[in-house]
């Protein structure tokens, strides 16, 4: 099985999806990372420090291979063919069985776009006649992630045992998410106070479920259950049930 997941930039995947990433790799799945664009408008860093840091933090969530289409940063288009080429080219390189990618309700223009970018791309990947290189195939479905904008989650993924994980992850992003004492250029993600809400939600999103931390995705389609004895709560249950 391989997951593929895409972020708008550098560390969205990370900060925003980075418990399922690791809690899939830790089970032996294959996520590969796919960056939108280098995070070249950034306020701080630069797009060969964020590629260098973006290569640690997928060595800490258990990533072997992260790439980076190049889109242009602050310009991601939804119908712009050679996106969509691109994209549709990576899920072709790679036939995920599951995709990740951000929610459309966003503040940033990128954010809002890819989302509508990779379910444009998901479509025209199984279409035979679409120019892009590869052989079509049936992508998996498409699990969006939250970011600055809260959303009501379809299903919410307990990350309790990795969430250590995922802050080391967060914390290789040092030139985006950390600010020197003595460097006066302020952004919302560089200060405390905006680890600290997303610490806030994803406890919020673990009591829903009756665990400590949680993260909160939203589908397009239903989810298909084969076996009923998936939707038992806890997975010795399950195996007493399977057995019995």
């Amino acid at each position: 099985m391989t997951v593929l997941a895409f972020g708008a930039h550098p560390d969205d995947v990370d900060l925003y999806a980075g418990g399922l990433v690791a809690a899939l790799t830790r089970r032996g799945v294959e996520v590969v990372l796919c960056d939108l664009t280098a995070g070249e408008l950034g306020t701080r860093g630069t797009p060969e420090l964020r590629a260098e840091e973006a290569e640690e933090a997928a060595r800490i969530l258990g990533i072997e291979t992260r790439e980076c289409l190049g889109l242009p940063d602050g310009g991601i288009v939804r119908t712009d063919e050679a996106q969509t080429r691109a994209v549709v080219e990576s899920m072709r390189r790679y036939r995920p069985e599951l995709i990740l990618a951000p929610y459309e309700v966003d503040l940033h223009p990128d954010h809002r776009e890819a989302a509508h970018l990779v379910r444009r791309a998901r479509f025209f990947a199984r279409v035979d006649r679409f120019d892009a290189t590869g052989d079509p195939c049936r992508p998996g479905p498409i699990l969006f992630y939250e970011q600055k904008i809260p959303l009501e989650p379809h299903l919410v993924v307990d990350i309790g045992e990795v969430r250590e994980v995922k802050r080391e992850a967060v914390r290789a992003f040092s030139s985006q998410f950390f600010r020197a004492p003595d460097d006066p250029v302020r952004t919302e993600i560089s200060e405390p106070e905006f680890h600290e809400m997303l610490d806030a939600r994803s406890r919020a999103h673990g009591s829903r479920i009756g665990v400590t931390w949680g993260e909160g995705y939203r589908r397009d389609e239903p989810q298909a259950v084969q076996d009923p004895v998936h939707l038992l709560p806890g997975t010795r249950l399950a195996r007493k049930v399977e057995h019995s």
